[in-house]
């Protein structure tokens, strides 16, 4: 009898270890795909059957002629001419390459419209990046019932994806530089236009990214983020810090603030989910920047499948220095004059609040970029199951590393016709990413430094 309880003692354990564990399920012949039928990151190299979704040969892979280190990036496609405008009134021609989004913002602001131009498939990386998601695809591995990530380092973990949750967290790991510093503009406009303007500096240690970094060594943070508010003068001074984790089912993201009326630094647990996003005026959650971050435990995802859409991309006229914030900000939606939209195929994960779990969204439809799984658009819907808000990622190929980023979001309320545009840089100067942190500089003891106005 205690030789039979030993040994059942043993399978339970066994079995409960297990369950928070999901093996990876790439096999060898899939991994040797990568680099080609399959892009290095695991895209369709092919173009589709009409053609209108070209080859993938590489993307940016050196910048423009005449481009200079620090300056606004130059249009590597500023000679395209546009193939059609989509608008109310021949919304119906489009409408099975639309996200469910697009097609509710053309039905409410006759303004409104997406200008479509050549796809291009920009997005590339360093080739680092490349041999590292082909050294970790074998290895890398659901853990905690996907709520963290094992055996993934630098590159994309799951390059042919099996489910919703590892499209997700290619998004969460994607390349985006190793240490950048930018300074960025939040506008919050109301209905008829009217905004101020935030202004933030940001540095961003992406720990994951850099080059010779281990399993091991990366511990259980993957990125180190800080944003100190500049202006306005009411606002200047109060910072965020955030140690982002790896699993946070195993240890949750750590986060501070600093208030410079109160010259204290305070732990704020409140930094996650659907607290209301920093200076936000309450139009984005703090899950909402940069697409979607954070913990992925409040919901269900599920992977439905690939498809054709026109997304925002290669958005370099709407990055240009040549325009004005005041340009670009309009009554309702951005001025869609400064916009480029493009066919790509993207992957489309659904997520579903859990039974029991809290959050202000009940479901998020999110649509991922195959060439870079970047997320570009998102479907957003409250309780009653009305679509509520919908996110655009308008990305570049910041080509001085290589990468694919958005130079601009924008986070639209529909039932308030009210949006949040986060990431206006055409007045200030670039993103660097040559810029060297040391540890000290996201420890909670620098915030009050760092805070003096």
């Amino acid at each position: 009898m205690i030789a039979l309880c030993l040994r059942f003692t043993a399978v339970a354990a066994l079995a409960l270890a297990l369950a928070g564990t999901a093996a990876a399920e790439i096999s060898a012949d899939e991994i040797a795909r990568l680099g080609k039928d399959l892009t290095p990151l695991g895209a369709e190299r092919a173009g589709n059957a009409d053609g209108t979704i070209p080859e993938w040969t590489g993307g940016i892979t050196k910048p423009p002629e005449g481009y200079q280190l620090g300056e606004h990036h130059r249009d590597p496609y500023g000679n395209d001419k546009p193939l059609f405008v989509i608008d109310k009134s021949n919304l119906d021609k489009y409408r099975d390459k639309l996200s469910t989004g697009h097609q509710r913002m053309l039905e409410l602001y006759p303004t409104y419209k997406l200008t479509v131009y050549p796809t291009r498939r920009s997005a590339s990386v360093p080739q680092r990046i490349y041999d590292a998601t082909r050294k970790i695809a074998a290895v890398t591995k659901l853990v905690d019932g996907g709520n963290g990530v094992d055996g993934a380092v630098i590159g994309i973990p799951f390059p042919i994806p099996k489910s919703g949750l590892e499209v997700i967290w290619n998004h969460l790991l994607r390349y985006r530089g190793e240490a950048v510093s930018c300074t960025l503009g939040q506008a919050a406009v109301t209905r008829g236009g009217d905004y101020t303007l935030v202004k933030y500096a940001v540095d961003v240690n992406v720990r994951y990214s850099l080059p010779g970094m281990t399993v091991e060594k990366l511990g259980n943070t993957m990125i180190l983020f800080k944003q100190r508010v500049t202006a306005p003068a009411r606002l200047a001074g109060g910072i965020v810090l955030v140690h982002e984790a790896m699993n946070p089912a195993r240890q949750p993201r750590q986060a501070w603030t600093y208030n410079p009326g109160q010259r204290r630094v305070r732990r704020a647990p409140g930094i996650a989910y659907d607290n209301p996003g920093t200076t936000s005026d309450g139009l984005r959650t703090a899950d909402q920047f940069d697409m979607f971050n954070g913990a992925v435990d409040r919901y269900d995802w599920k992977l439905v499948g690939k498809r054709e859409l026109y997304v925002p991309y290669n958005a370099y006229r709407a990055h240009s220095d040549k325009l004005a914030f005041d340009d670009i900000i309009r009554p309702l939606h951005v001025n869609p004059e400064h916009l480029r939209y493009e066919l790509h195929r993207v992957w489309i994960v659904d997520a579903t609040l859990k039974e029991g779990a809290s959050h202000i969204y009940k479901r998020r439809t999110f649509y991922i970029d195959e060439d870079s799984w970047q997320i570009m658009l998102v479907d957003i819907y409250d309780n009653r199951d009305q679509l509520w808000r919908v996110s655009e990622g308008h990305v570049i190929n910041f080509y001085e590393k290589p990468l694919t980023w958005p130079t601009l979001e924008i986070h639209h309320d529909l039932q308030a016709g009210r949006y949040l545009a986060l990431g206006l840089d055409n007045e200030f100067r670039m993103c660097t990413y040559d810029v060297e942190y040391k540890a000290r500089d996201f420890k909670p003891s620098s915030l009050r430094r760092a805070g003096r106005r």
